[in-house]
Order: structure tokens, then sequence, then C-alpha cells
């Protein structure tokens, strides 16, 4: 079993008498907004323009990716490289910036750990769902059940509320499931996943009788 960070976390028969196995993705449905408020019109919330800026001086480069205030449309830029010698950057990265490569403008565009150098946040909402087949139904099948959670998109979602909407069940019914050790996970419930990780379901204990 992986941890949020892909870790392999050892659980009791993780690997042994598990037949069934689900997948639940989480599907991207969006970008997240970035919030940085507008200096023209305090709006708080920028999305991405596709476009990147480079600027030369000499053999040293600026690098912003260019965002759109989603109050008044003004342009503004977020530092991705500073003052940066030339050659200290990989020239294939350096072609996507310059060519407003669309997967590059992705992947800053969730980058956490950029929006915390230059001083921004993003807002996740509405920018995922969670798709999966596989509704959990007490006790309709006692078999144990391997469930691999997979990101299109690193959105920071709570342990717990993935297997609410997985299992369609309360908060307390999924805290119960797992307090009983019927659902081991390599993180708490309050914790926060961003990459891909699996858990398990196991076989209610055989009724006395």
């Amino acid at each position: 079993m992986s941890d949020p960070r892909g870790n392999h976390v050892p659980v009791d028969g993780d690997a042994a008498g598990v037949d069934r196995k689900a997948l639940w993705v989480v599907r991207e449905l969006g970008l997240p907004a970035v919030v940085k408020t507008c200096v023209a019109c305090r709006s708080t919330r920028h999305h991405p323009t596709g476009k990147f800026r480079v600027n030369a001086n000499g053999k040293l480069l600026d690098v912003w990716v260019l965002i759109g205030c989603a109050g008044c449309g003004r342009t503004a830029k977020l530092p991705v490289h500073e003052r940066v010698h030339v050659r200290a950057l990989d020239h294939e990265r350096l072609v996507r910036f310059e060519r407003n490569d669309p997967a590059a403008v992705r992947e800053l565009a969730v980058d956490a750990a950029l929006a915390g150098r230059a001083g921004y946040r993003l807002d996740w909402s509405g920018t995922w769902e969670l798709e999966t087949d596989t509704p959990f139904r007490e006790p309709a099948d006692p078999a144990p059940l391997e469930v691999v959670v997979r990101f299109e998109l690193p959105v920071p979602v709570q342990v717990g509320k993935l297997l609410r909407a997985g299992f369609g069940l309360s908060r307390s019914a999924v805290k119960g499931l797992v307090d009983s050790g019927r659902i081991r996970l390599p993180a708490t419930l309050d914790a926060k996943a961003r990459e891909d990780f699996t858990f398990l379901v196991l076989a209610p204990p055989p009724e006395a009788g």
C-alpha cells in the first residue's frame, strides 16, 4: 500500500487474499484559480492566459506565466524564473516557454510550490470529480477489496471526503469502518492526498453463532 506521497506503507494482508480490485479516478474538470488581488479592480480570482513572457537581459533571463483577472481582464505576471543564467535553464524548457506550450502552462498552473514562492494560493473549487463504478453496499460482498485511487491533477483532497464520495456513506459510517479495521488506510481520514494511493476494504468478521 502507498501513502499519498507514493511511499509504501505495509498493511497486514495487503496483497494476500485480495481478489477484487477497484479503480477510483479523481478526474480533472479544470485548472485551479489563482487567488491574488488584482491591482485594478481588487478581484482575487485569476486564470492562466495560456501564455508566457520571456525577457532577456544579456545572458540573464526572466520568465513569467501570464494570468488574467476574472473581474476586469487585466493581465498580471507570476514569476517562474528570475535573473537566471541562460545556461542554467534547460534549453527544451526554454523553448516550451517561448512557444507557450500548453503542457508547460498546465504544469505551472497546478504547482503549489510555485504558488508558495510567489505569494499566492490556488483555489481548487470545482476542479475535480470522483469517478467510480464501485458502490459500497454493506455487506453486499464479503470478499476483500483493494481500491486504487488515481489523480489526474494534484488537487489536495481530504481522504475522508474521497471515501464518503466513493462509497456514498456518511462521515460517521466511514469513520466506523475505519475504526473497526474494515477499511485500512495509509493515512488518517483528515489527511489531504494529492497523489495516487491504495487502501483496503476487508471482509466483516464472522457472526458469532
